[in-house]
Formats: C-alpha cells, sequence, structure tokens
C-alpha cells in the first residue's frame, strides 16, 4: 500500500554564501567595553554598547546637548509616576542648569507635587482605603489645590503661585511646581475630568479648573510652537494623556502656520506603550524629518543617569 506521507526535503542542493562576504549587523567594534573603575559618568557612558539603547542613549544626550547650546526649547513631559518616585530634586537641577524649558505634567503629577510640598509625602495606601471610600478624600489636598485654581494664571502657574505661600520651608525645595514657578520657567497641567482625586472635592469648580487647563493647552502649544530646528520634547512617564495632548499640540501649532519640523523626541519609560510610540516618537516626525528615541528603564534609574551624562559632558548654566 503507497504511502501518501511526504518525504522530508532533501537539503543537499542548499546555496551557501561565505560568512565574510554575508557580513553583519552587529560588530565586535560595536561592543561594550569593561568598565574601568575611576572613570566615573563619562567612562561608564563610553563602555556602552554601540548597539541599539547604547546609541540612542548617546544620541538623546547630544540632542538635549545641542539643543541646549541653540536655546531651543528643551520640554519634560510628566506622569505621575515620576514625581512619586522621587525624581523633582533632579528635574529641577536639570531647570537650573538649562536642561528643561518647561513642564507639562498630567494631573496626578501635579497632585502629588503638591502634597509633597504641603507635608513632604505622598502616594497613598489605594488598597487599604479604598473598601470604605477614603481613597483621595484627604481634606488638605482637596481643599487647596481646588481653590489655587485661577483661570487666568492656568493650573500650573497656580498651584505654583499656591504653594509659595502654602508649603513649609522642610518641602520648598522639593516640589517642582514650586520651584519652577520662582525660576519662571512654564508649567502646565492637563486635566482629564474623573481622573484625579481632587474632581470629587466639595471645592472643586470645574468651569475654573476646565478654563485653567485649557489656557495651558494653549500655553503648551506656544512652547511646542518653538522646537522647529532642534528642540527636545521628552514624554517621561505618561502612557495616555500626555502622548495624546503632545500630538494634539503639534497638529495646532502647525494649524496656525508655525513650522514645527527637524525636533528631537523622546519616550522614557518602564514599559513602552502604543501612544507615546506612535504619538511621541513616530508621527510628529512623518514627513517633517528629526528623531524619535524610545529609552525604556525605571525613572529612579535612567532619569538620573541622564541628567548626570548631560552634567558631565554640560556643567553650566545656559539661558532660559
Amino acid at each position: 500500500m503507497a504511502s501518501n506521507m511526504p518525504e522530508p526535503m532533501d537539503l543537499s542542493g542548499l546555496k551557501t554564501v561565505s560568512l565574510k562576504d554575508r557580513g553583519g549587523k552587529v560588530n565586535q567594534a560595536d561592543f561594550a567595553r569593561p568598565y574601568v573603575a575611576g572613570s566615573g559618568v563619562a567612562g561608564l557612558i563610553d563602555s556602552l554598547p554601540h548597539i541599539l539603547a547604547g546609541d540612542s542613549f548617546r544620541a538623546v544626550v547630544d540632542a538635549i546637548l545641542a539643543a541646549r547650546q541653540k536655546r531651543k526649547p528643551i520640554l519634560w513631559g510628566l506622569g505621575g509616576h515620576v514625581i512619586k518616585c522621587g525624581m523633582a530634586p533632579v528635574l529641577i537641577d536639570l531647570m537650573n542648569k538649562g536642561f528643561a524649558t518647561g513642564f507639562a505634567m498630567n494631573g496626578s503629577a501635579s497632585i502629588h507635587d503638591f502634597e509633597i510640598a504641603l507635608c513632604g509625602s505622598t502616594s497613598e495606601d489605594v488598597e487599604a482605603v479604598l473598601p470604605d471610600g477614603r481613597f483621595g478624600s484627604a481634606e488638605e489636598t482637596g481643599r487647596e489645590w481646588n481653590v489655587a485654581i485661577d483661570a487666568e494664571l492656568g493650573v500650573g502657574a497656580s498651584l505654583g503661585a499656591a504653594l509659595d505661600r502654602l508649603s513649609s520651608a522642610a518641602h520648598r525645595s522639593a516640589s517642582l511646581l514650586l520651584q519652577a514657578w520662582q525660576a519662571k520657567t512654564p508649567v502646565t497641567v492637563h486635566v482629564a475630568f474623573g481622573t484625579d482625586t481632587p474632581h470629587a472635592h466639595p471645592a472643586c469648580d470645574p468651569v475654573a479648573l476646565g478654563a485653567a487647563t485649557h489656557r495651558d493647552f494653549r500655553l503648551f502649544c506656544t512652547m511646542v510652537s518653538e522646537l522647529n530646528d532642534g528642540g527636545v520634547y521628552i514624554n517621561a512617564g505618561s502612557a495616555v494623556v500626555m502622548p495624546e495632548v503632545f500630538l494634539k499640540a503639534v497638529s495646532t501649532a502647525r494649524n496656525l502656520g508655525h513650522e514645527v519640523r527637524d525636533f528631537t523626541t523622546v519616550n522614557l519609560d518602564f514599559l513602552q506603550h502604543y501612544r507615546p510610540r506612535v504619538n511621541v516618537v513616530e508621527r510628529p516626525h512623518a514627513q517633517a524629518g528629526g528623531h524619535g528615541y524610545s529609552l525604556t528603564g525605571h525613572h529612579e534609574i535612567m532619569i538620573p543617569l541622564l541628567a548626570a551624562a548631560l552634567l558631565e559632558r554640560g556643567t553650566g548654566t545656559a539661558s532660559r
């Protein structure tokens, strides 16, 4: 009885090429080098491989240094986790040294910073207080955050001005909102109603808050319109709100006749999500030049490492 089973393929006629002629995308010359004790941050960065994220990291450092040299905007979009991880002092130092010319926050970032300025701590134990409805019910946060909102100033400036009055000496240096306000560095806050705890507080005035966050969006559009030819936008730790806001700001600026081309975008997060990838790293550069980079890692490691690399190569204060 004939078998219907297929026969294994005969590979004797397979065509091959020499390894030397084939070449490869990875070469020994690009490999990492062992770190030399005592060589510092510069030695650490030099020791990274010239492959994938190693070169992306260097490219981001170069882009930020070039933007600072050209006095182009270096804008940081922040999610709440960046503030909760204690990165405000690092960002404040970068601001003071000309490596951050503006900040844009989602609502949670502003709330964590506001609480740190008030009492030196933030981030409640949600699982412990959610069952009986106490999550997000801190009186001082809800009252003072809402009362501070001035539609004429915008959310970011309103909160900075309020903390200038409310924050105690022990916590002032750790508040990005306050330090940026005092340095006259713009901070915008982009509120999505229902996402943040103060929205449920009786002191919330949705009309004032809506007008204030819309003013911040318009201010952010101005900041984004100046990225042309060498500016940098860094999305750090926001998976939805800030990537969406950034893309709309880019489109709005272009619609109103501003050329926004040939700039650098970076998504910095410990997971790479869809919206940051397409709205920050990819879409803004379509037919517009420039480069987008994704750097993956925990904020509490990657942001200090990036800051150290920038300070090592570009110490001193640049005019903002």
